[in-house]
């Protein structure tokens, strides 16, 4: 049962009944302030304070009313059971977009181990979890007892604690959203929520260094196809290769050199498959080799010069699982790409099914090639 009640927020009066003053805004944990389902979530008083429980699967709860753009939003948390739990912001009203920081509560947790605390955008009510490797960290992390955990926000850029200590900095923010609703999720204890508003410490609003930004040895410069529909199973036939009468849009690589085709295409409905063409032109001044990496989700068909040069899957949690654990990185896969003087075409077929979907492509160098 949904249980949704209107708590009026009025900022010209300090937020009303969230707090004293604008400036920090102090959530009550009860359940008018909260849009959420009764069978994942339970209003409870714990360690003598009042807190918020996810049950049954660890369901959203969702802060009514409250708008948050820029700031540093602070929460104790503690871990009682295992599973992904964490707070989203900036989302839009429908929950569908935004930012996601959570911790994977898996026990005994290991400190130094890089997957304990994640940060993802959400794009159509899918995580782009697959598609952010970058942004991982170890945390010192407690069982039986509050976590602190903090977040700051300014513009494009997050940095996040745990317990006092530094675990993250996102240098670009990679939902579109600026400003959008808070939530948390997962199955956790949650309790004493603070909300500064514009207290973004030293952090900047512009976006971040991108290692990748000055490589002229990712490829950039593509076209897509949109999405054809592809049953699970089967695999790609000539009549699935792109022709003289296939439309083409142009796509670029954004930061961190990835070609992401979630925000164009949004989520492949559960249980469905598609699949999209990308191409590209590498121009060489004589015959030559180069390698490609190439990091994918989930399934690559790899084409150059119309003959079949490479097929890859990386789907998660199973035997075709690329290192690292499912991820697109350009640690998934490389192969030889033999080029002829002059124009050669690259293409590569996407097929997706399963949360995020895209590529990241970089030769080993440039040598003898042209500029486009």
């Amino acid at each position: 049962m949904k249980k949704r009640i209107l708590f009026v927020l009025s900022l010209l009066t300090g937020y009303g009944a969230y707090a004293q003053n604008p400036s920090e805004v102090r959530v009550a944990m009860q359940p008018d302030a909260w849009e959420y389902d009764t069978a994942q979530v339970t209003f409870l008083t714990h360690c003598s304070v009042p807190a918020v429980q996810g049950r049954n699967g660890g369901g959203l709860v969702h802060l009514n009313d409250l708008d948050f753009k820029n700031g540093t939003i602070e929460f104790d948390i503690e871990l009682p059971e295992q599973g992904f739990v964490g707070i989203r912001f900036r989302q839009t009203d429908d929950h569908s977009a935004g930012e996601d920081f959570y911790i994977r509560s898996f026990w005994p947790i290991n400190p130094l181990n890089r997957t304990l605390t994640q940060y993802t955008a959400m794009v159509d009510s899918m995580s782009l979890w697959d598609l952010t490797d970058d942004y991982q960290a170890p945390a010192p992390l407690y069982r039986d007892r509050w976590n602190h955990v903090k977040l700051v926000v300014n513009g494009r850029q997050l940095r996040a604690y745990v317990n006092d200590t530094a675990v993250m900095h996102v240098p670009v923010l990679e939902s579109e959203q600026t400003a959008g609703k808070l939530s948390f999720s997962g199955n956790a204890i949650f309790a004493n929520l603070v909300v500064r508003p514009d207290a973004t410490e030293d952090l900047p609003a512009v976006a971040g260094y991108d290692p990748t930004a000055h490589d002229p040895y990712y490829l950039r410069a593509w076209e897509v196809t949109s999405p054809m529909d592809f049953a699970p199973g089967r695999d790609v036939i000539n009549e699935d290769l792109p022709d003289s009468t296939t439309q083409w849009t142009p796509i670029q690589a954004g930061h961190r050199a990835l070609v992401n085709l979630s925000e164009p295409f949004g989520q492949t409905p559960i249980g469905e498959r598609r699949l999209a063409w990308l191409k590209t032109t590498i121009t060489s001044d004589r015959v030559q080799t180069k390698r490609l990496a190439l990091g994918f989700s989930d399934e690559v068909w790899v084409l150059i010069n119309d003959q079949l040069l490479h097929v890859d899957k990386n789907y998660f949690g199973t035997l075709s699982m690329k290192e690292p654990r499912g991820r697109c990185t350009l640690e998934n896969t490389s192969f030889e790409l033999p080029l002829q003087k002059g124009d050669n075409e690259l293409i590569i077929g996407v097929a997706n099914y399963f949360f995020g979907w895209g590529i990241i492509a970089r030769l080993n160098n440039t040598e003898d090639l042209a500029a486009k």
